[in-house]
């Protein structure tokens, strides 16, 4: 039988409860969990909490790193620029991939406390210490008033200003897989 273990940030066992699910574990900032053999560490991120309209920043947002005994991930999720992402490369790097958020930075003064601009995604990248950087959350749904194709771009353009070996730099194509 299908029964998944749903690993959440604090304040969303119970969501998940009321929606019939019964297998999660909650988890605060810095805590971990073993799951055959993968330890999944639920790290701090930078961005609202909200699932309905009276419930704001009443649950934990959260990131999360996924450390296997060969690989090593980082999922940065939906957050803004934050000091973060260097203590998460300080405890718990290197990672071998890195999946963050390039989209929805404008205008600044509404989205720079959630979302990173691409360049900020490649500061972040290089704070986590990571060999590989996934560009995530652009060009899906109409969010904010860029253009929905800018992020990438502006995402390849900030690795080779910094030297940075493009290779080292993925942005997928729709259906795209790549191995790492």
């Amino acid at each position: 039988a299908h029964d998944p273990l749903f690993l959440v940030p604090l304040g969303l066992k119970e969501w998940f409860s009321d929606n019939g699910i019964s297998r999660v574990e909650e988890l605060d900032w810095w805590q971990e969990l073993e799951y055959r053999g993968v330890r999944f560490v639920c790290v701090p991120a930078q961005h609202f909490s909200q699932r309905t309209l009276w419930d704001g920043n009443q649950r934990l947002w959260a990131s999360w790193a996924v450390l296997a005994p060969d690989r090593r991930l980082y999922f940065g999720g939906d957050t803004g620029y934050f000091a973060g992402f260097r203590d998460a490369g300080q405890r718990l790097g290197p990672f071998d991939l890195a999946a963050l958020a390039i989209g929805a930075y404008l205008p600044p003064q509404m989205m720079k406390a959630v979302h990173m601009t691409p360049e900020e995604a490649v500061q972040a990248f290089l704070d986590i210490d990571s060999r590989v950087l996934l560009g995530i959350h652009w060009g899906t749904f109409d969010l904010a008033d860029e253009p929905p194709g800018e992020p990438p771009g502006r995402m390849l353009a900030e690795i080779r200003r910094r030297g940075i070996d493009p290779d080292r730099a993925w942005i997928l194509k729709i259906g795209e897989t790549r191995r790492w």
